[in-house]
């Protein structure tokens, strides 16, 4: 027995019939279009995660420079105005 089941002359017959039906260039074409999907998508992935940690560093920088914290006025805002 195989993966749930199924032997390896099973898989083998499988795979042999999706070989027939669109063959090597087709599935060579199938595969690296899935590849660069999962590229794309981690890339997406780490842009995003990238983008948010520089907006939290950003905020956290305007807190400590003394700038409008959640609609309050800091003491160097009054001096200003």
């Amino acid at each position: 027995m195989g993966i749930g089941g199924i032997s390896i002359w099973q898989l083998l017959i499988v795979l042999a019939i999706v070989l027939l039906l669109f063959g090597t260039k087709r599935l060579k074409n199938i595969g690296s279009d899935l590849g660069n999907a999962v590229k794309g998508f981690k890339g997406a992935m780490t842009d995003s995660e990238k983008a948010e940690s520089s907006e939290k560093r950003e905020q956290i920088e305007e807190s400590e420079s003394g700038t409008v914290v959640e609609g309050e006025v800091t003491s160097k805002e009054k001096d200003k105005v």
